[in-house]
């Protein structure tokens, strides 16, 4: 359990740092003589350089050691985090964010790696469950966050903070955590990282692109394509090598396969949207300021936490199968509900809706993790846990795009310049309908699927 606090703290900085500039960006654009869109290119370096990075992860754990590489990885991190506050100019900052990325990429797959290899089958679940609340959080306080220190300081100072966090984190990770590394070498699978490379960073950036106030239309669709011929290409050679970067064997079982790809894919994609959705909407539609956007979402942030409370024994109690399906069902009409909000709502209503939202989307979360790595073996953990990391990047950032893509076709058609209400609207309702497709994916499940990690059992 202690272990699995310190990768926790750990994935928390690295989370929060991908969300936290969003409310900073017009300081930062003020700072560097631009715009406030060009400054958004330092959230793209991060992400990009994120998945760029993930799939050589393993194979680095295996060869340097999990401690070594979690640990260095953090230094690496930190000291961009500093490079970020302290950069001058534009260049320097978007080349401090690129290695923050690429070094994020070492921290959240190594991290669960190491709590997965220093744990138990039947320990999973109270272990696992200590993973989840760094990307059930940092989503939703990142940008009230950054937008306090800004305001109370300098957007310099989001990127100072996590000095102290990282001298901490790096004592922790060398006092605590045990070094495993892989008895016999490998050599590294070059091909296999420049075809998974193309692949992921293609998608991402064309992702973004779509999720962009401004649609590039022909290179976002030239960069998805690229990505596809990239994927198919980085599959087969996967298959066939002899010592690929990472083993596709995994994606074969079926708990790992719903989980974590088909139903969890859209569960995360739809669950994604929801964070970009509401701030937007609240701000942009209904003239919220800032402050009051993020009380609102105080709602939502705290239901997260509480459900963590209760989301073992119900899973224990009904299983995960059925959790998957029945909460999955809850999280897209709790998505499709929040479409009602407005300022006219009464405020118990909205708090209702807020909660249910974001009670479900932490259950949603949890159950997902723990069906994804519940029957698998531990020779298979390592490459499980860099293909869980790819695909959660992934989905992420197709909710995002599907989400802003539906903003802007609602406003084309409506022939107007500026977002209003019902463009959010209709985006929220579509997102709660995509989530619900995840549904009859979950119900391939096995009736006792993870009965091991659950405790649910006949």
């Amino acid at each position: 359990m202690q272990i699995a606090l310190i990768v926790a703290c750990a994935n928390f900085m690295q989370n929060l740092d991908s969300t936290i500039i969003v409310t900073a960006l017009p300081a930062m654009a003020h700072s560097f003589a631009t715009n406030a869109a060009r400054v958004s290119e330092g959230i793209t370096a991060y992400a990009l350089a994120a998945a760029v990075c993930i799939p050589a992860s393993a194979w680095l754990a295996e060869r340097i050691g999990t401690r070594n590489l979690f640990a260095g990885a953090i230094v690496v991190f930190t000291l961009s985090s500093m490079a970020c506050g302290l950069s001058s100019g534009f260049a320097a900052f978007i080349g401090a964010r690129l290695v923050q990325g690429g070094s994020a990429a070492m921290m959240s797959p190594v991290g669960r790696l190491i709590v997965l290899r220093n744990t138990e089958k039947h320990e999973l679940m109270h272990t696992l469950s200590t993973l989840v609340w760094p990307s059930l959080l940092a989503p939703v306080i990142g940008p009230a966050l950054g937008g306090f220190i800004t305001d109370a300081l300098s957007w310099r100072w989001i990127f100072y903070v996590n000095l102290p966090f990282g001298i901490a984190a790096v004592a922790l990770v060398l006092s605590v955590i045990p070094n495993h590394k892989a008895e016999e070498r490998t050599a590294f699978d070059g091909r296999g990282f420049v075809l998974l490379a193309l692949a992921v960073g293609c998608l991402t950036y064309g992702l973004d692109l779509i999720a962009g106030q401004k649609i590039d239309a022909p290179l976002a669709l030239t960069l998805i394509a690229c990505a596809a011929a990239a994927g198919v290409a980085a599959v087969r050679h996967l298959d066939s090598a002899k010592t690929p970067l990472v083993q596709l064997s995994v994606l074969r079982r079926r708990e790992f396969f719903i989980a974590s790809v088909s139903g969890g894919g859209i569960s995360r994609a739809a669950i994604s949207a929801t964070p970009f959705l509401l701030p937007l909407m609240l701000e942009v539609a209904y003239g919220y300021t800032p402050l009051d956007a993020g009380m609102l979402l105080l709602i939502y942030m705290l239901a997260n936490l509480l459900m963590k409370a209760v989301t073992n024994p119900i899973i224990r109690r009904f299983g995960l199968r059925n959790v998957l399906m029945v909460n999955g069902a809850i999280v897209a009409a709790g998505i499709a509900a929040c479409a009602i909000l407005a300022p006219g709502l009464p405020l118990g209503l909205t708090a209702l809706i807020l909660f249910i939202a974001g009670a479900s989307r932490s259950m949603q979360f949890t159950a997902m993790l723990f069906t994804t790595f519940a029957e698998v073996t531990q020779e298979e953990r390592s490459p499980a846990s860099v293909l869980f990391s790819l695909t959660q990047q992934i989905s992420m950032a197709v909710g995002v795009a599907a989400a802003a893509l539906t903003l802007n076709f609602s406003r084309l058609l409506r022939h107007a310049t500026t977002l209003s209400p019902f463009d959010f609207r209709l985006a929220l309702i579509l997102m709660g309908g995509f989530g619900l497709l995840a549904v009859p994916a979950y119900a391939r499940l096995d009736r006792y699927a993870g009965a091991e990690v659950s405790g649910h059992r006949p």
